[in-house]
C-alpha cells in the first residue's frame, strides 16, 4: 500500500473511471530538475556524475572528487526544492500534449515529492497552464499506481523517467501501458531499454502520438 499521505490524495480525487487515464510524473517529464539541481549542487561546491541513473553516490565535491554521503544528497535535494520547486521551467512540448490529451482522457501528475512541497508544485504547474490533480508520493509509485486504478475500467498508461518507479509499476500493474520519458542525452547513455516497456522517447509530440494510440484516441 501507499504512504498515508499518498492513500489520502488518492482517495480525494474525483475522476471518471469509465475514461482512460495519464499518469504522469513530473520532475524531467513535464518540468526541468537534472539543470536547475546542477546549478544549486555548483553554487555549493558539488556536481553531479553520470555513471548511474542514481544521485545517490553521483553527487560529488568539486575539489576532491568524492561522493557525498546519502544523507547529504538528501539534504541538497530538499534545499533544491524548498529554494525552486515554484519556478521550475518546462520541458518543451509536456504542456501541449498533456491539454490535448485530457480531451481523451483523465490525467493525474504523481510526483516523488516531499509532502510540505505540495502546493509549490501545484502553483507551478498552474502557472505553466497545467491544471489536471497532482498527487505527491514517496517511494516506489507501483502501490500508489495500484490504488489509483483498481477500480478503473478504461486504459492506464504511466509516464516517468525513473527506471525504478517504471519496474515498480509494472510489478504492481502489469495491464499498465508504460512510457519511459527520458530526455536528458547523459541519462539516455546510462539507461538500459527495458523490453517490457510500450515506449522509451526523448520528446512529448512522439510520447502524444503513442499514448493517443494506446488509449484508442
Amino acid at each position: 500500500m501507499p504512504q498515508p499521505f499518498t492513500r489520502a490524495q488518492i482517495e480525494e480525487l474525483v475522476i471518471d473511471r469509465s475514461r482512460p487515464l495519464v499518469i504522469c510524473d513530473v520532475d524531467e517529464v513535464v518540468v526541468h530538475f537534472i539543470e536547475g539541481f546542477e546549478a544549486h549542487l555548483e553554487s555549493n561546491g558539488y556536481w553531479l556524475d553520470f555513471e548511474s541513473f542514481a544521485l545517490n553516490g553521483n553527487v560529488r565535491h568539486r575539489q576532491t572528487g568524492e561522493s557525498l554521503p546519502g544523507e547529504l544528497v538528501s539534504a541538497q535535494v530538499m534545499e533544491f526544492f524548498a529554494a525552486r520547486t515554484r519556478h521550475q521551467p518546462l520541458i518543451p512540448g509536456a504542456v501541449e500534449a498533456l491539454n490535448s490529451l485530457s480531451d481523451h482522457a483523465e490525467i493525474v501528475m504523481l510526483t516523488n515529492l516531499p509532502g510540505e512541497f505540495r502546493q509549490e508544485r501545484i502553483e507551478n504547474l498552474m502557472g505553466h497552464g497545467l491544471h489536471h490533480p497532482v498527487v505527491v508520493n514517496s517511494g516506489p509509485k507501483g502501490p500508489a499506481v495500484r490504488l489509483l486504478t483498481e477500480t478503473h475500467a478504461a486504459p492506464v498508461v504511466f509516464i516517468d523517467d525513473s527506471p525504478s518507479y517504471l519496474a515498480s509499476v509494472y510489478e504492481h500493474n502489469p495491464d499498465c501501458k508504460l512510457i519511459h520519458f527520458l530526455q536528458d542525452e547523459r541519462l539516455q547513455k546510462v539507461v538500459e531499454p527495458m523490453p517490457w516497456l510500450s515506449l522509451r522517447t526523448a520528446h512529448w509530440p512522439e510520447a502524444h502520438a503513442h499514448v493517443m494510440e494506446l488509449i484508442g484516441a
